[in-house]
């Protein structure tokens, strides 16, 4: 088995550390309904439901730690007080519980350091166990890319669907493949050989995403597409499509 397996139907995955199990998920984005009113969408707050959903996860998978890989804030400045407090609470209630967190920092997450109760990493990741963390807005530092497993954030992948009538979906999916070695040959030790990258999609249903189907649309990392050689996209609920760029 892989040292990263996705929770089925869910975008979260459980990372084997080692010593310790953790639930990971990217781009939690709190308080994105506060900007989307401000664009004009009238949307209420689903703080509580993502809240919810998050700590149903750690109940269905025991984990030790709850790993972050960026962006749990959406606003990119000084979050407001509904965003703060979603923040705030959500991490009270993982420390009642007796769970450590850490946030892999992504380009939305500010100066979070300096508020918020959880251990907070540089976006260039951090490696722990076997497995390395990145958020993806900026290259990996080595100690992440001489990982087994690396995953990263950011990108919010999604394929668009097709059926036989013309009529189409869009659905968030999970992007798994060799970390290609030659789009990282000018960063220092390069990669280990073997090595898997994972794209997680991302937590918070709201936010926009690169459709990695559709021709035309440019990724977000900037090892992205040339860093996952022979790439291929899984739904949710796991469902191989094969190779992401032909689904």
């Amino acid at each position: 088995m892989s040292l990263v397996e996705p929770v089925p139907g869910e975008p979260a995955a459980v990372a084997d550390l080692g010593s310790e199990r953790a639930l990971v998920v990217a781009d939690f984005h709190a308080g994105v309904e506060q900007a989307l009113r401000a664009e004009g969408v009238s949307l209420a707050s689903r703080a509580e439901q993502r809240r919810e959903r998050l700590l149903s996860l750690v109940t269905r998978t025991d984990p030790d730690r709850v790993v972050f890989l960026g962006d749990l804030m959406h606003a990119i400045g000084d979050p407001g007080g509904a965003e703060r407090g979603e923040i705030e609470v959500l991490l009270e209630r993982l420390d009642e519980l007796g769970l450590s967190a850490t946030l892999v920092k992504g380009n939305h997450d500010g100066a979070i350091e300096s508020w918020a109760d959880l251990d907070v990493t540089d976006g260039a990741g951090v490696r722990l166990g076997d497995v390395g963390f990145a958020h993806g807005h900026t290259w990996p530092v080595p100690e992440v890319l001489a990982s087994e497993v690396v995953c990263v954030g950011h990108e919010h992948p999604a394929v668009r669907l097709e059926d036989e009538v013309g009529g189409s979906r869009v659905e968030r999916a999970w992007l798994r493949g060799p970390l290609a070695g030659e789009a990282f040959a000018d960063r220092e030790g390069g990669v280990r050989a073997g090595a898997e990258l994972v794209v997680f999609p991302a937590f918070n249903e709201l936010v926009g995403a690169t459709w990695v189907n559709v021709e035309g649309q440019e990724f977000l990392a900037p090892f992205l597409p040339d860093g996952l050689a022979g790439g291929e996209a899984y739904l949710l609920d796991g469902t191989r499509l094969g190779d992401y760029a032909a689904v």
